[in-house]
């Protein structure tokens, strides 16, 4: 069973100004000598503005407002260190991760009975290219005394598959996939997640995460997504292939 026949590979970057002659796979995939372009990637290390201007042109064809702050270092883009942003990559910013206890917040006159208890919340927007991966990957409860994170997705723009370790409603099996549409890391023996779906902009469907500290992980479809997430408060993020980290190639 397909997913509406749609690829994945990295190939649909070929669409982009700046991704002419990209690779159909990366290294990752099919075992051979990457072909990330040259462009995105300076001495060894990822070149972040070279990335945002990619964003930018997929901010343009799907007419989204380019706020000023995403001008700004507040707009942010991830290769998770793995050399290959093409494939495996993000860009995000957070408008607001906010956390404290009741009683301090805003003016600190609140005296009611919660006073004494921790809140968090998030508002983020994640962008992700043609057919780029945010990689598998879990939210555990830390130090701070929050609990794991939950969230939810709502697809503003474009398509994405959202895919993960338990099925609780419209989702279907990876494994019915032909292989070239399954999600990057599976069959490894990292790999935890078994079941996917598909959302976009069109049925404007949310999808969350129902199950606390599960493996999951986005794929975008062929134009690329810009998604809205509503989440709890954001601390701890642990990625299930070893080596992982949530940084850049090349960053100190």
């Amino acid at each position: 069973m397909r997913l509406q026949g749609q690829r994945w590979g990295v190939a649909a970057l070929c669409a982009g100004t700046l991704l002419q002659g990209c690779a159909s796979h990366s290294a990752k995939q099919s075992g051979t000598e990457k072909n990330v372009e040259k462009e995105f990637y300076a001495d060894g290390a990822l070149s972040a503005e070279t990335v945002k201007q990619a964003y930018f042109e997929m901010f343009e064809r799907f007419n989204y407002p380019v706020a000023d702050v995403l001008k700004t270092d507040e707009f942010w883009v991830c290769d998770f260190n793995q050399g290959d942003v093409l494939a495996l990559g993000m860009g995000g910013i957070f408008w607001m991760n906010e956390q404290g206890e009741y009683k301090s917040a805003g003016a600190g006159n609140y005296k009611g009975a919660f006073k004494g208890d921790h809140f968090g919340y998030l508002m983020h927007e994640i962008y992700l290219l043609p057919g780029q991966t945010l990689p598998e990957h879990a939210h555990l409860g830390g130090p701070e005394g929050h609990a794991p994170k939950m969230e939810a997705w709502q697809v503003r723009y474009g398509d994405v598959r959202f895919y993960g370790e338990h099925k609780h409603g419209d989702e279907m099996e990876i494994s019915e996939l032909a292989k070239e549409e399954r999600p990057w890391g599976y069959g490894e023996d990292w790999f935890k997640s078994k079941y996917i779906t598909h959302r976009d902009s069109k049925k404007n469907i949310m999808y969350k995460l129902e199950d606390p500290e599960a493996w999951h992980g986005i794929v975008a479809g062929k134009d690329g997504a810009i998604i809205t997430e509503g989440a709890t408060y954001h601390n701890h993020v642990h990625f299930s292939k070893p080596g992982m980290e949530f940084k850049n190639t090349g960053a100190e």
